[in-house]
């Protein structure tokens, strides 16, 4: 974001990329500089957000098995929306690390406003994802349990959740485990022993079993990453809008002007490139651009109602300083 040239002022709005591509124009020597307040804040958010992120407490998706063994009769009796969104909020949310989530979905008559600032609806689709994710992994690990062990066999689920199960569930061996076990149930009741059928049958539970983990270990992510998705869509509805950012580069004492223009959250066209990173902590905010090899990373503290923007910036060929913007237009979509 600097160039040997005097401060320029550009007429045309410039998206956020642009200003990264002013790196590939500074043919400076890279010579190592001392470090400033300003490096020590880019690396103190590039290495403790990670880390904050996962300091939660015992949280992790190995525990999915354990609660498949230890909830089966609860999944067993999952046959809709709302049966699943209940076990979760109850037990297996905060089982698996996941209160925040389960916290949310619990607390009635949201406004309509932060709703959809929580993304209440992907958030929900989520849980419903991983409950008829365990909810097959229950039921195949069952069938595949009694093949062969018990005469009558585990009987085929109700209807009601065999349709719930297959809209929800993105398993896709799940169609085929159905239709063995009941193969396997009608050879059952003409007194015929299911050799073949047996083996089918527990092999396409086996199946079942290992998709249904891979699916719920999916889920379980999306669930995980929901606070940092909303985290990031605030961040990027803050910045979202028209800037002018006056930078002064401290490696040689220039200063220069830039307007920015920051799309909306969300799909950006291919001709409006997005930012490589950008990490949201409170008012403070950790941007990185890369192009061509170079990297710059800048350290910003949004004020007075977001309208300004103070901070610095450190790149890689050695040059660092300070940054302070101001809102010159507001977003638009």
């Amino acid at each position: 974001m600097t160039r040997r040239r005097s401060p320029i002022i550009h007429s045309q709005p410039r998206t956020p990329v642009a200003v990264a591509r002013t790196l590939g124009r500074n043919h400076a020597h890279h010579v190592h500089r001392h470090t400033t307040a300003g490096f020590l804040l880019v690396m103190m958010f590039s290495m403790l957000a990670p880390s904050m992120a996962m300091a939660e407490g015992k949280v992790s998706p190995i525990l999915l098995a354990e609660v498949v063994s230890q909830q089966a009769d609860q999944l067993a009796s999952i046959a809709s929306d709302e049966s699943a969104l209940t076990l979760f909020i109850k037990s297996v949310g905060p089982t698996l690390g996941l209160k925040d989530a389960a916290g949310t979905l619990e607390t009635k008559r949201l406004p309509g406003k932060m709703v959809k600032e929580l993304r209440l609806a992907e958030l929900s689709n989520s849980v419903y994802e991983l409950m008829a994710a365990l909810s097959a992994w229950q039921l195949a690990d069952s069938l595949g349990h009694d093949v062969g062990q018990s005469p009558s066999g585990t009987p085929l689920p109700a209807s009601a959740r065999q349709d719930w199960l297959t809209n929800r569930s993105r398993v896709g061996s799940l169609p085929d485990l159905f239709r063995l076990s009941q193969e396997a149930q009608a050879l059952r009741m003409s007194a015929t022993t299911p050799t073949q059928q047996s083996g089918d049958l527990q092999l396409a539970a086996l199946r079942t079993v290992f998709d249904s983990s891979q699916q719920a270990t999916a889920a379980w992510w999306e669930i995980y990453g929901w606070k940092e998705r909303v985290r990031q869509a605030k961040g990027r509805a803050r910045l979202c809008g028209t800037w002018q950012w006056v930078i002064h580069n401290h490696q040689h004492h220039e200063e220069q002007k830039h307007t920015l223009v920051f799309p909306p959250d969300g799909p950006t066209s291919a001709d409006i490139p997005a930012l490589s990173e950008m990490i949201m902590l409170g008012d403070g905010m950790y941007l990185r651009w890369e192009h061509n090899g170079q990297i710059q990373e800048d350290s910003l503290l949004f004020i007075k109602d977001n309208t300004k923007l103070e901070g610095s910036f450190v790149n890689s060929m050695g040059g660092w300083g300070a940054i302070s913007g101001k809102r010159t237009a507001s977003c638009r979509p």
